[in-house]
């Protein structure tokens, strides 16, 4: 390839860079890995020779795609020494700027991306690059090494596990969301353990990933009456709270005397409370960059 290709192909490849990082974050959860699967497809990019190429943006597609699926395949080895709790990594923005980037288009919330991490690698590939990027089965197939007919059922397959799983669609009014995380708090904040259960989903689950360094937060709670109680625990003395998005969704950022803590993501259906996800991993939060909140 000639100087001249390869700057076309280069500017080419980040025009839809933002596209493909999009794509690798829902296949992945994971910004560190969305961003080595697309360097990554880079190298492969500049090596092949893209000339006779009709259709470049499905061929970066599904290159991409190729990498994201090797990445999940050797996490699949990995599975084992996994952590009770491990969640992807959360899309933090300013709550008074509902703008979201490329990454947040269609309001992919952690809940989901939670499912996703359950789903086979092959079966994950197929629904993200069908349901959410439309990329047709035959090309499809081709990226798992199976038939057209074989990756449709790989991806209803995955439908339907995601639709056992995943909580039902949650109210998309971000203000209607805030007026129960708000009230939740209050009431953390008062001691009020019968509001704080009235909130709640009665089949409500807390998860929180405290990471290598805080191994001793890191749970896996069920019911509205134990998520209340561990609530009660929020509101101390030296803690603050500040409101932000959480992939499009009303969400926190906890501040231990002035430090962020966590972040928090909520999950409302029906002006109930049904999943709380919280990353209070120090290193993963420092790779937030919470600091351009102006917290």
């Amino acid at each position: 390839m000639d100087a001249h290709a390869r700057n076309w192909l280069a500017r080419r490849f980040d025009e839809r860079r933002p596209h493909m990082q999009a794509i690798a974050y829902r296949m992945l959860g994971s910004f560190a890995e969305a961003e080595e699967a697309v360097q990554d497809a880079w190298l492969r990019v500049s090596r092949a020779d893209a000339g006779e190429v009709e259709n470049l943006d499905g061929w970066l597609t599904t290159i991409v795609g190729r990498v994201c699926l090797n990445l999940l395949r050797a996490r699949r080895v990995r599975a084992r020494e996994a952590p009770l709790v491990h969640l992807p990594d959360p899309v933090v923005t300013r709550a008074e700027d509902p703008e979201q980037d490329a990454i947040l288009a269609d309001s992919v919330g952690l809940a989901l991306l939670v499912v996703l991490d359950t789903l086979a690698p092959a079966e994950r590939l197929a629904f993200v690059m069908h349901d959410m990027f439309d990329l047709p089965f035959d090309e499809i197939g081709r990226l798992v090494g199976r038939s057209p007919a074989a990756a449709r059922q790989l991806a209803s397959r995955a439908r339907r596990r995601v639709r056992g799983t995943a909580p039902p669609p949650g109210d998309h009014d971000v203000a209607r969301q805030r007026e129960v995380v708000d009230a939740f708090f209050a009431a953390a904040r008062d001691g009020r353990f019968e509001d704080l259960v009235s909130l709640l989903d009665p089949q409500a689950v807390l998860r929180t990933d405290g990471g290598a360094a805080r191994p001793q937060v890191t749970t896996l709670l069920l019911g509205a009456s134990a998520i209340a109680q561990r609530a009660l625990q929020f509101a101390r003395p030296a803690e603050s709270f500040r409101p932000v998005l959480v992939n499009g969704a009303a969400g926190v950022v906890v501040l231990s005397h002035g430090v962020p803590f966590s972040v928090m993501s909520f999950t409302i259906v029906g002006r109930k409370i049904v999943e709380i996800d919280t990353i209070a991993d120090p290193e993963r939060l420092r790779a937030l960059d919470l600091t351009m909140l102006d917290l």
